[in-house]
This record gives C-alpha cells, structure tokens and sequence, in this order.
C-alpha cells in the first residue's frame, strides 16, 4: 500500500481511459485495509481508486502508477471460502525515491490485493497486464502537447502539491537571485575602471588648471566624489584586527583631511560616516568600525584627531583647529546678530545643527555668550557683563 500516492482524479497528458469497476476493496498484502466498496478506473498510466462520486468529481483520490506494477494475476479461490467475490494480486516493485505521500508511509508487503464485490469484468485483468507492459508512461512525449492543451491540465496533489509549488517558487528566487549578484559582480568591476578614469581625469584637471574655469572645476570634483574610492580597505585583507583598523584608519585620515579642511576644521562622526561610505559604494563601512578605526587616529599621529564635547557628541577634526579661533568667530556672529539659535547659527555659517550648538556652547564655557532657554528653545546671547566690567 505504500505505493499508493494522494492525486486527482484528471487525466493527465498522454493519459487514457480504459475501464471502470465498482464495488472494490483494497488489501495490503493479505490484510483488509479502511478503502473498501469504492470505484476502481484503470487508465494506460494508473490505477484511481476512489469513494464512490469522487472520481467523477476529479476530487482526491488514490493513485497506484503502473510503473510499480509487475504483474497482476487472479486469485485461485480457497475450498474453504464461501466468497463469491473475486480477487486479483497485483505484485509491486520497490517505492522510488521522492514519491508522492500517500494513505500508508511504509509497508512490508510487495503486493496487494482487490476484492470485487459485484464481479469483474473479464478484460479488466487482461487491460492491466497490457497496459503495464506497453508502458506508455516511458513513450509519452511531454512536447507534443499543443501549448492550449498544457494550458488546461493542471496537476495537483493536495497539501503536498502546494508545497511542492513552493518549493519551485523558491528554486526560481534563488536562481534570480543568483543572477542577480553575477551582475552585480560585473557592476563592481566597471565601478573600479570608473574610478581610474577618475583618478586620470582629477590629474588632468590639476595640470590645466588655467584653461578650465572655476565652474567646472568644481562640477568635476562633485562627479569624482560620486565615484568614490578605489579599493577601499576591507576586513578580508588582513589577518589581525589591528592591522586592519590602523590601514582603516590611515585611508579615512587621508580621505577626509580636504574635506574637513573644506568646512572649516572641523565634521560630524555622522557626516563623515555618510561622506566614507558614500565613496567606497559596495564595500559598506559599519559604525562600529569607523569608530574604531577613528579612535587610533590621534595614536598613529594621523592629520585628523576624533573629539568627544561634554554633551558626548563626536566629531572629527584637524590639528590645527583650535577651539579659541571657533569661541572668536562665533563670538563675532553673536555681536553681528545680537541673538542666535542653533539653527540660526547653522544655516548662516553652513553647518550642521550639532556643530552649531557644540560652537555655541563652546563659546559659552569660554564666557563669551549666554544663553537664554525658555518655551521658544534655547537661544544664545553675547555676553555684556564681561564689557560692562
């Protein structure tokens, strides 16, 4: 009973009629089994066995493919038996691997049996060996079937066949997915050729800087910042951590030095982990490893220094920036403007809400300011008692 498979009562493709019995019950081996007075059809691929009205209804039903059959003969009644029923066994060959579930998971038995209650008819028996010799399963040929035919048969075997659809609905991901990243493999190649074209063109900028004007200058820069940088330091390359971090360290050093000199001295840990990732495009950064690596620059006497202000904010910064150069010129915002708030402050000198406030504060902790916090925000004042004195 093992063989048996749950299937739908639907000819498949190739698949023919060829008789149809009623009043059949199922043994595996020579023990009865629950299928009993059920409808039997034979068809050049399987045996259907279902209750009565299922088959003509394609619901589900039990399946037995002839490819399991060896043959089938009938049973020569006992003298003891008062049955008049007849029986025909049919011997089976071994379950393949991966076959459908069916109502029994394993059996000891190579054979079954089929006891027909009203009778048999005589060319059921002679139909099945002959079906199970031609083995039109074997000849059938999947591409001959027009493309309208594919389209209206529709295999299905309950539970098992909507996980098998999701099975093949995964393949398929996989395979996209897999196709996928081999383009995305080929985009990182050409992104490296982009980026010596890059590095090329910058030179040519810097030999004619007289025929170019300023205009395009700067639209040049802003294109070969988008490029990015050519290979980016990554953790494979290296066995230590610390060897890796020290290399991070010095090519975030040498990258962010122009542009932190470019805003005045000093950049957020945020901008500058945006501005690093930005540029080496696939090769991501994490937070963790930007902090790291920023926290040995000071260490390896790099020309960009990590700086933690008393509210815990971090940015980065160049040695020479001093904060009695930042207290003076924010100092000289506030005489100009009487009054600001951060992001007054911001928006004049082109800088981020937190450096803004970190300036502010600054000056405050130097006693050039004071500040006034109310339901409006925090706004900062010059400080006139120290004038006044």
């Amino acid at each position: 009973m093992d063989r048996f498979e749950y299937a739908d009562a639907r000819l498949i493709v190739g698949e023919k009629y060829i008789t149809r019995e009623k009043a059949v019950k199922l043994y595996d081996g020579d023990t009865k089994t629950l299928f009993s007075n059920g409808e039997l059809v034979l068809t050049t691929h399987r045996i259907l066995w279902g209750h009565p009205g299922d088959i003509p209804k394609g619901h589900t039903c039990l399946s037995l493919p002839l490819r399991y059959v060896v043959f089938a003969e009938e049973e020569s009644p006992s003298s003891f038996s008062f049955s008049q029923s007849k029986k025909i066994i049919i011997h089976l060959s071994e379950a393949l691997p991966g076959k459908i579930p069916g109502p029994v998971s394993s059996s000891v038995n190579n054979y079954i049996k089929m006891s027909f209650k009203e009778g048999m008819q005589s060319n059921f028996l002679n139909g099945l060996n002959e079906c199970t010799q031609k083995k039109a399963w074997e000849l059938q040929n999947c591409s001959s079937a027009s493309p309208s035919q594919a389209s209206n048969i529709k295999l299905r075997a309950g539970i098992v066949g909507i996980e098998r659809s999701i099975q093949e609905k995964q393949k398929a991901t996989d395979e996209s997915i897999s196709i996928a990243f081999q383009d995305l493999s080929k985009l990182m190649v050409m992104a490296k050729d982009m980026v010596s074209l890059s590095k090329t063109i910058s030179q040519k900028i810097r030999e004619k800087q007289g025929d170019i004007t300023e205009d395009e200058t700067i639209r040049f820069k802003s294109y070969l910042l988008s490029l990015g940088i050519d290979d980016p330091v990554t953790r494979n390359d290296f066995r230590s951590e610390n060897q890796y971090y020290e290399s991070l360290a010095r090519q975030l050093a040498s990258m962010l030095e122009g542009p932190i000199r470019e805003v005045g001295g000093m950049m957020s840990l945020a901008d500058a982990y945006c501005r690093v990732n930005r540029a080496r495009g696939l090769e991501l950064l994490s937070p963790e490893d930007l902090l790291r690596a920023c926290q040995l620059l000071e260490r390896l006497n790099l020309p960009v220094r990590l700086r933690r202000f008393d509210s815990g904010a971090l940015v980065l910064q160049l040695p020479a920036h001093s904060d009695m150069q930042v207290v003076q010129l924010t100092a000289q915002q506030l005489e100009e403007y009487e009054s600001l708030t951060p992001g007054e402050l911001a928006q004049k000198m082109g800088l981020s809400l937190l450096l803004a406030t970190e300036r502010l504060l600054t000056t405050e902790k130097f006693g050039l300011a004071c500040r006034d916090e109310s339901i409006e925000g925090l706004r900062f004042y010059p400080n006139r008692f120290l004038q006044e004195t």
